[in-house]
C-alpha cells in the first residue's frame, strides 16, 4: 500500500486543486452481473412477491447469523416496527433506546403509541450505556433497544442480564452490524430479536429491505403475520394446498419483501464475507494512517467486539486541530470526499423537541459526540485509490490547520 505524503497545497475550498476530480460518496451499493441475472430470472418466473425466493433468503440468512428464525420485511424500519408490535409496546408503554441513532429506532416505539425513553451513550463506542438504564425502567417499560452504532456491537450481555431480571425484551438494532460479532457470537443470534437493514449503503442490499432474527417461534409467527396485513397465511401457501380461505388475526401492515428483492439478497449474501473483509481492510488502513493527525480521534474497538464497519466515524477536536467539525466537513467536501454526519441525536429533531419538550443538554455524551462526528467514505466497493484519496485529503487538512 502506497504511503501518503501530506501535501502543502492550498485546500480546495481556498482555491487549491481538489484531491479528486469527482465526488467519492460516503456509501454506495455494489451490483454485479450475477446479481442482475438473478433478478432477471425472478422477473421471468411466476412469483414476484412472497414467493419461493423469500423463504430461501430467510433460511439462508438465519443460517448465516446462527438464528432459528429470520423474517424478512420491506425495510429495516418495518422490521423495527414489527419487533415493537411483537413485544406488545402500546399506548402508555415505554421502551429505552439510544438518542444517537437514525430516527427509525425511536419512531418504531411511537408507531405503537408508546414513548421512547432515551439514555446516554458510552463516549468510546457511542453505544447505549447499560449503566444508565436501570434507573429508567418502570412498570411501563416493555423493551430495551440497543443500537450497534457504526457496526460496533453494543455491550449486549448487561442488557440481556437486565432483561432477564426485569422481564423485558431486547430488540437489537443491528442495521449497521450484519457480520459483526460480540464475545465470539454472531450478531443476530444473541438478542431476543435483532433487526437488520438492506439499504444500498449496507453490507448487502435488496434495494430496500430488512430482516428480523429470533430464536423465539412465537415471535417469528407474530412477525410473519404482522408484515402480511395480520393474515394467518400467505398467497403461496394457499395456492400450494389449493385453499382460498384466509383469516386476519391481528392488525398488521403490508411490510412484505418481494421475491425480486430476495433474489438479489441471496446473491449478495454469497459475497458477504468478502464485503466484510474489504470493509475491515479499509478501516484498518484509515486507523493506521489517521491516528497521528492532531485533533482527530479514530474509532475505538473494544476487545470483545468484531465490528462490521458500516460507518467509519472520526471525531474532530476543534481546539487541538484548530478547526471546527463543520470546517473540516466543508473542507473534505471541497476535496470531493463525500463525508456525512451520523447522527443528529433523535431528541434534538424538531418533532421530538415539540412533542416531548427536549431542549438540548439532556444527553451530554451523545450531544458532544454529534458536534464532533464526521463519517468518512466506507463501502466495500472502494478501490485502493479511493482509500488513498480519503487519507490524502485528511492529511492535507490536518497539515493545513496545524500550521
Amino acid at each position: 500500500m502506497a504511503t501518503i505524503t501530506p501535501t502543502r497545497e492550498a485546500l480546495a475550498m481556498q482555491g487549491g486543486k481538489p484531491v479528486r476530480d469527482t465526488l467519492l460518496p460516503y456509501g454506495r451499493q455494489s451490483i454485479d452481473e450475477q446479481d442482475i441475472q438473478a433478478v432477471v430470472e425472478t422477473l421471468r418466473s411466476d412469483w414476484l412477491t412472497t414467493g419461493p425466493k423469500v423463504a430461501e433468503f430467510e433460511e439462508a440468512f438465519a443460517a448465516r447469523v446462527g438464528a432459528r428464525h429470520a423474517v424478512s420485511f420491506s425495510s429495516g424500519t418495518a422490521g423495527l416496527h414489527g419487533a415493537a408490535f411483537t413485544v406488545g409496546i402500546a399506548a402508555g408503554g415505554e421502551a429505552i433506546t439510544s438518542p444517537l441513532t437514525f430516527a427509525a429506532t425511536a419512531n418504531c416505539i411511537l408507531y405503537q403509541g408508546g414513548k421512547p425513553v432515551f439514555a446516554d451513550v458510552h463516549s468510546d463506542t457511542l453505544n447505549l450505556d447499560a449503566s444508565r438504564i436501570e434507573a429508567l425502567i418502570t412498570p411501563r417499560t416493555k423493551a430495551i433497544l440497543p443500537v450497534d452504532y457504526a457496526g460496533h456491537p453494543a455491550d449486549l450481555d448487561p442488557f440481556l442480564e437486565m432483561a432477564e431480571r426485569r422481564g423485558l425484551t431486547i430488540i437489537e438494532d443491528a442495521c449497521h452490524a450484519l457480520g459483526a460479532e460480540y464475545r465470539g457470537r454472531k450478531v443476530g443470534s444473541i438478542s431476543h430479536m435483532t433487526v437488520f437493514s438492506f439499504h444500498p449503503v449496507k453490507h448487502l442490499t435488496t434495494g430496500e429491505g430488512g430482516m428480523v432474527t429470533t430464536d423465539n417461534p412465537q415471535f417469528a409467527e407474530t412477525l410473519r403475520r404482522f408484515r402480511n396485513h395480520g393474515i394467518s397465511s400467505d398467497a403461496r401457501d394457499r395456492q400450494r394446498i389449493g385453499q382460498w380461505h384466509y383469516e386476519m388475526v391481528l392488525l398488521g401492515f403490508n411490510y412484505r419483501l418481494t421475491d425480486i428483492a430476495c433474489a438479489l439478497g441471496l446473491r449478495q449474501l454469497d459475497r458477504l464475507d468478502a464485503n466484510l473483509s474489504r470493509r475491515r481492510e479499509i478501516a484498518a488502513r484509515y486507523t493506521s494512517s489517521l491516528k497521528g493527525i492532531r485533533g482527530i480521534t479514530v474509532p475505538r474497538v473494544r476487545e470483545e467486539a468484531l465490528p462490521a464497519w458500516h460507518l467509519y466515524p472520526i471525531k474532530v477536536d476543534s481546539k487541538k486541530l484548530g478547526a471546527s467539525r463543520d470546517e473540516v466537513f466543508c473542507a473534505l467536501r471541497a476535496e470531493n470526499i463525500g463525508v456525512n454526519v451520523h447522527y443528529i441525536p433523535v431528541h434534538l429533531h424538531p418533532y421530538y423537541r415539540e412533542r416531548f419538550g427536549y431542549s438540548g443538554g439532556e444527553f451530554p455524551v451523545a450531544e458532544a459526540a454529534y458536534e464532533s462526528l464526521i463519517s468518512l467514505p466506507m463501502f466495500h466497493g472502494m478501490s485502493d485509490e479511493d482509500v488513498n484519496d480519503v487519507i490524502e485529503a485528511m492529511q492535507k487538512i490536518g497539515f493545513h490547520y496545524r500550521r
